[in-house]
């Protein structure tokens, strides 16, 4: 029996309403899409890493940018993300699709393998470490299978389902058979995502911080958090977009 092909796909495009460009900023010598590839690529369970990116020409330095790292990258629309991966899952001929953010440049291969283990073992159609949010906001992994993300691309009527990808989804429970991620401790309180400038400062000083242990995991910046508690003040203030605000 042929093992299921799991496949990350990474969403980026340059057009960030809050802040353009945050994809291909710089973090302590690499770019913020560098980051999120690179730990992206050592989750153990991952099969292939793609960059989901748009055939706009804004979107052209993205695409110079993965031939750079020899990542694999597919262009889609711009504006229905639910499309451009359920495409690029399709030609990427993924059994599990991750689903990962560009702006999450300390997301934790640990945790991306946990869920995608958790998502395996449970043969659920869809699950995510933030259903009911226990990790800090930068984590965000979620595993579904194709016939999952196809069942959202045909369904989904909404514009914020079709931005955000998988709102359909957890918001059926009735239809899908859901898996909740969570960890021990609640640290849901912590913003790690970057999506403004104090965002940006904030993943900038911690990569700063972690210096030659640029590849710590999550739990590896919460210390070095709780001994510089001050750094968490720099984006505490920042609100999070709700799913209808795009």
């Amino acid at each position: 029996m042929r093992r299921a092909k799991v496949v990350a796909i990474i969403q980026a495009r340059m057009g960030s309403t809050r802040l353009p460009g945050k994809v291909l900023m710089d973090l302590h010598g690499r770019t913020m899409l560098e980051r999120v590839v690179g730990r992206t690529r050592r989750a153990s369970l991952i099969d292939e890493v793609v960059v989901a990116t748009t055939s706009h020409e804004s979107d052209e330095p993205i695409i110079d940018e993965c031939r750079r790292l020899d990542v694999p990258y597919f262009l889609g629309s711009e504006d229905d993300v639910l499309d451009r991966y359920n495409r690029a899952a399709d030609a990427h001929h993924a059994d599990v699709i991750v689903r990962i953010t560009s702006d999450c440049p300390l997301i934790d291969p640990t945790e991306t393998d946990r869920v995608v283990r958790a998502f395996l073992d449970s043969h659920a159609d869809y699950a995510s470490n933030f259903i009911r949010r226990t990790y800090p906001r930068g984590l965000d992994t979620e595993a579904m299978s194709a016939a999952t993300l196809a069942h959202a691309w045909l369904e989904a009527g909404e514009p914020y389902e079709r931005i955000h990808v998988t709102p359909y989804i957890y918001g059926h429970p009735e239809m899908f058979q859901l898996l909740s991620v969570t960890g021990r401790e609640d640290h849901s309180n912590y913003r790690w995502t970057v999506d403004t400038p104090e965002d940006l400062q904030f993943v900038r000083e911690i990569y700063r911080l972690l210096g030659t242990r640029e590849t710590a995991g999550w739990r590896e910046v919460l210390s070095l958090l709780r001994a510089n508690p001050k750094l968490a003040e720099i984006n505490q203030s920042v609100r999070h977009k709700e799913l209808v605000e795009g």
